[in-house]
């Protein structure tokens, strides 16, 4: 199928624009036991499954209206149990406000709506920041979820001009969006990662907000530069790919934070797959679609029988090497999105193993001084930063993935679930 991206930006943008007069959650208190079982079971999942996640997500809701009185930063993860910040949020800062924002729409409890615009305020000097590509990461869950919440086109606006930062770091020549470094710096200036995959939805939402074609065309000219560089024949990715970024031509395969340039680092596929689904859904081209379900097939095939994820599917050590849960509640994002737009139930049906799993052998329940929700988590195996931590995007995609589950309705109005 193919649509013209005039149409795209028409249709989406006029979604888009109905979504801001979103109804307010439900309030817990109002849902009964067996209304919540019976809308679970409306979408396949048994009592059983549905009673683990409700407790899963009341359980983060507490933590985290536990610990944000004494939030003095944005967080990045977990020294013993309690928090690192950073002030400015890093690359990771837009998680905090989001999972703020997913609290509010599992609760109803304004507290979490209130935190999340100040929090999310914070992160505005970022707007204009040019030398990363996550600003995505950034704005998508805390500005353009606070546009799509509220309505005030004070978010919308500052979402727009974060993508039009990122755009600037648009490569012609290579097609693509230079992930790392300062735009006059010569380092890395031709260095592409996968995690850029999910930061194009920031340039989709610009440019379903402006009418300008060329926020679509930047991000579907890299997302085709990724499909055609990264995955390998088995659908398994490297994290790093390198090309000349005076002229274009592919150098090869590379990694930071996998085992090696040949191996495959479980995170980096779950954004894979999550950005490749996400991209489809905005633009109905069916080759990222196929390239989602490639790489999930990958992933599938690579998840142990626990379903928590190794940190790198081809490490020596794997099947029996560290976890990395926060690749598991990406993954599960992914792959709920994924069952929606290709009527594979198998897809759906492991993220509610990935999830379940997660939250019954990853959550900090036994401890009285985590900070955080979910434990397990592997920053960088390579540099020994961060092992069996805990991470705030893990929290985020957490909540964000039983949403998928048990309330799509609300999540819908927060990050716009839209099929083509």
């Amino acid at each position: 199928m193919t649509i013209s991206r005039r149409a795209v930006l028409a249709t989406a943008g006029g979604a888009a624009a109905v979504r801001t007069s979103a109804p307010r959650p439900a309030q817990a208190q109002a849902q009964t036991q067996t209304q919540a079982q019976a809308r679970a079971r409306a979408g396949g999942v048994a009592d059983a499954d549905a009673d683990i996640l409700r407790a899963a997500a009341d359980y983060a809701a507490d933590k985290v209206r536990a610990v944000a009185p004494r939030m003095s930063g944005f967080p990045l993860a977990t020294k013993y149990e309690k928090w690192v910040y950073s002030q400015n949020g890093d690359w990771v800062g837009g998680f905090w406000p989001g999972t703020l924002w997913m609290c509010w729409l599992h609760t109803g409890d304004d507290q979490f709506r209130t935190l999340a615009l100040d929090w999310a305020q914070r992160l505005a000097p970022r707007r204009t920041d040019t030398t990363t590509h996550d600003l995505g990461f950034l704005f998508t869950p805390s500005w353009v979820t606070a546009w799509r919440l509220t309505g005030d086109t004070a978010w919308r606006d500052g979402a727009v001009q974060a993508a039009d930062s990122l755009s600037r770091r648009y490569n012609p020549r290579g097609r693509f969006l230079r992930a790392w470094g300062a735009l006059e710096d010569p380092a890395n200036a031709g260095r592409v990662i996968i995690d850029t995959m999910m930061n194009l939805d920031l340039l989709v939402f610009a440019g379903q907000q402006t009418g300008q074609d060329r926020y679509l065309d930047i991000a579907v000219a890299h997302a085709d530069t990724t499909r055609r560089l990264f995955p390998r024949p088995d659908g398994s990715t490297p994290h790093v790919f390198d090309l000349d970024p005076a002229t274009g031509t592919p150098l090869g395969p590379g990694t930071v934070q996998g085992y090696s340039p040949a191996s495959c680092w479980s995170r980096g596929q779950a954004w894979g797959i999550y950005g490749f689904t996400t991209l489809y859904r905005r633009t109905a081209h069916t080759r990222f679609l196929d390239t989602a379900a490639r790489l999930a097939d990958y992933a599938l095939s690579a998840l142990t029988p626990d379903h928590i994820p190794v940190w790198d599917y081809r490490a020596p050590q794997q099947p029996h090497d560290i976890k990395d849960a926060s690749a598991g509640a990406v993954m599960a994002c992914a792959l709920t999105d994924l069952a929606t737009a290709t009527g594979r139930t198998h897809y759906r049906t492991t993220a509610l193993k990935i999830l379940t799993a997660l939250a019954r052998t990853c959550l900090t329940r036994t401890s009285t001084r985590a900070d955080a929700v979910l434990a397990r988590c592997t920053r960088n195996r390579p540099a020994e930063d961060g092992i069996e931590v805990s991470l705030p995007y893990a929290d985020y995609y957490l909540l964000e993935g039983i949403l998928r589950i048990l309330n799509p309705h609300h999540l819908d109005h927060a990050i716009d679930l839209t099929q083509p």
